[in-house]
């Protein structure tokens, strides 16, 4: 029965391996246990192959004393810092390791395997040929020109992929030399188009000058004439009127030689100029025309590459609006046959180079008896522009009297208005419709609104829990002012409440607040975060924009128009950007400004500020360079720091409508300059 069922065991096996060998299927699933019991054996050996410190493969295996193999590099490092074993603890130096040849024959043998199994057929074939292959000279010249082969088709493809490279680059570079040459020719022909229309106007100008020359030449004919030819009754007295006309042209002649030239000069001088201009007499112009003249032209040349600029900006500008409109705008003309670009760009020109420098006109000096420290933080005209402000650490608001400050001597100086407060003062404001509400902040958080009539504060609001940089009454809505605080906070204020209205919770501390000129529901905020945050009040959980571009904290914002926002930062720079289209137009570079508040203004067309060397610097807003600055000087000849240079502009300020500014330095000097040729 035993034998029976030995039998039947034999039987049934050999069925099976009969089975296995007749099935491919059963082949292969036998091949692939195999391989993974063979895997798993490898893996096995490569664990005992790994290095205890490294846990990588051995790599030049050194063995100890104590019967341990490691990396000879691992185990050196580690013995530099301990003497013992990594794996037993067992006393150990440099002196008990030796090199573990078998091992390293071994891992050899490993790798050549795994580069027989993983290596590509290039590999392979090198190690097949190092270790001493036999192979026959025909199968060599075979191999040799299948390589060969091979190399050309690689050098081919190669050379394709390298001309396709070659190819579109030279495409997409004469793409872009063909969109700069449609650019050149359009801009040349805008330059075309604006020389012919100058040179018309040129024309016609000289034709009117011509007529009107003409119409003076038959004045002075028929004057001659009367004079030549006297009644008989005044025969007798020709002599002496023909004798007093002509001394008295004479003295009319020479009175314009030194005058000015005057739009207004009366006709009568006119006509003796040009007399005398036939007469191969002095030129009837102002004689320091033709130097004014070529000053300016030295201007332009000097921001040459700045002038064109700005002329091609404006020019493609208003094409493009053409065409987005569908309208011929580029084309449409003024009365005086210019373009809407060129009259643009005519505008610009002749503002940047009507000036050059800044003048004085009125310096005052108000030292304080009661406090060293003099430096103006805030300097501002009223809605009239007939008196101005000023404020700063010396805990004072004083207002002045404009005109008696430039037309009065300095020691009759004195303020028509002082007021004292509790803290250092940071901003000032007034009302732009209340004329005697000034608005002010200070050190210690509070804003206060004051009546200059009375002196005395109307509302106080001590809401800011630190001290607040910056207030601005609305221009549109009276009763409304903004503050901002270094408690990252943005304050709406109304004279009629006692409390804010309106909280903006910001990340950083607020630098400046601005409202735009034309609306009482947009706010612009500068920030330590180094941004610009543009608010509609109407809806504060976002700002509509966020301006990027300083480097540094904005320590001023202020609008030029409703449209047009300047700023001011210490990064040594002022921008200029579009909050209507939300994009950045300029850069301003020359002024130094790396740590102090030193003031921001602006009108229509310039942008002014301070400089920490202790000067001005005026930007118009089409040129990037300063087109004027004054440096403050001392004039105490006794004075150890008569150069300035400790001292630095903290506040300026312009006049609406006028080339006159305000600038006060860290010194508590106060100068009225005025932009001249």
């Amino acid at each position: 029965m035993g034998g029976g069922e030995r039998n039947s065991i034999g039987a049934l096996v050999s069925t099976v391996n009969a089975g296995e060998t007749s099935t491919p299927a059963a082949a292969t699933a036998a091949g692939v246990v195999k391989e993974e019991v063979a895997a798993e054996k490898e893996e096995e050996v490569d664990k005992d192959m790994l290095c205890p410190i490294c846990m990588q493969i051995i790599k030049d295996a050194f063995l100890t004393a104590c019967g341990h193999s490691f990396c000879y590099m691992c185990i050196v490092t580690h013995l530099q810092n301990k003497s013992d074993c990594p794996c037993c603890s067992h006393y150990l130096t440099t002196n008990h390791l030796y090199p573990n040849f078998l091992l390293n024959k071994l891992l050899m043998k490993r790798s050549a395997r795994q580069m027989a199994k993983s290596g590509t057929p290039v590999e392979q074939l090198r190690q097949a040929i190092q270790q001493g292959c036999e192979v026959s000279v025909k199968e060599l010249d075979s191999l040799l020109s299948l390589l060969l082969e091979k190399k050309r088709k690689m050098e081919q493809e190669e050379a394709e992929t390298n001309l396709q490279i070659l190819l579109e680059f030279l495409q997409c570079l004469r793409k872009q030399k063909v969109e700069e040459l449609n650019e050149i020719q359009n801009d040349l022909q805008y330059i075309k188009e604006d020389i012919n229309a100058v040179e018309k106007r040129r024309i016609e100008l000289y034709r009117a000058r011509g007529r009107y020359s003409a119409k003076m030449r038959m004045l002075v004919d028929d004057s001659s004439a009367m004079t030549a030819r006297p009644s008989s009754r005044d025969k007798g007295s020709g002599a002496i009127v023909s004798s007093s006309v002509n001394s008295q042209e004479q003295r009319r002649a020479g009175t314009s030689q030194t005058r000015n030239t005057d739009a207004r000069a009366p006709a009568n001088s006119q006509l003796v100029q040009w007399k005398d201009d036939n007469h191969g007499g002095s030129d009837s112009q102002d004689p320091n025309q033709p130097g004014k003249s070529i000053a300016r032209k030295r201007r332009v040349h000097a921001q040459f590459n700045e002038l064109q600029d700005c002329y091609l900006q404006k020019r493609r500008y208003w094409a493009r609006q053409s065409q987005k409109q569908g309208e011929p705008i580029a084309n449409v003309m003024n009365r005086e046959g210019y373009s809407a670009g060129l009259e643009d760009f005519q505008s610009v020109l002749s503002t940047f180079t009507r000036y050059s420098r800044l003048r004085v006109v009125a310096e005052l000096r108000q030292p304080d008896l009661f406090h060293s420290a003099n430096v103006v933080s805030s300097i501002e005209f009223d809605r009239d522009d007939e008196l101005f402000a000023t404020a700063g650490v010396s805990r004072r608001i004083k207002v002045f009297e404009f005109s008696s400050v430039v037309n009065e001597p300095a020691e009759a100086q004195c303020p028509v208005v002082e007021m004292s407060t509790r803290s250092k003062l940071s901003c000032l404001s007034w009302n732009k419709y209340t004329k005697n509400h000034l608005a002010s902040s200070d050190y210690e958080g509070i804003v206060t609104v004051w009546d200059v009539t009375t002196r005395q504060s109307v509302m106080e609001y001590e809401e800011h829990e630190k001290r607040a940089w910056s207030v601005d009454f609305c221009r549109t809505e009276p009763s409304m002012l903004v503050s901002g605080s270094d408690d990252c906070k943005v304050k709406v204020w109304c004279t009629k409440q006692e409390a804010s209205v309106l909280t903006i919770d910001m990340k950083a501390n607020i630098c400046s607040v601005k409202y735009n000129p034309g609306s009482s529901a947009h706010v612009a905020v500068g920030s330590a975060d180094n941004h610009i945050h543009y608010y509609d009040l109407r809806n504060i959980s976002q700002p509509l924009h966020i301006f990027s571009g300083h480097r540094k904290a904005v320590s001023y914002v202020n609008f030029l128009s409703n449209h047009e926002l300047g700023s001011a930062s210490t990064d040594s720079t002022l921008r200029l950007w579009d909050v209507k289209e939300n994009v950045p137009l300029r850069t301003f570079k020359g002024h130094t400004n790396e740590k102090n508040f030193v003031g921001l203004t602006v009108n229509s067309e310039y942008l002014a500020c301070g400089s920490e060397t202790n000067e001005v610097f005026v930007y118009h807003k089409a040129i990037s360079k300063p087109a004027a600055w004054h440096r403050f000087v001392s004039e105490d000849q006794n004075d150890p720091d008569g150069d300035m240079g400790s001292f630095f502009i903290s506040a300026v300020c312009w006049k609406r409508d006028s080339p006159t500014i305000l600038t006060a330095n860290s010194q508590g000097t106060i100068k009225a300059l005025v932009l001249a040729a």
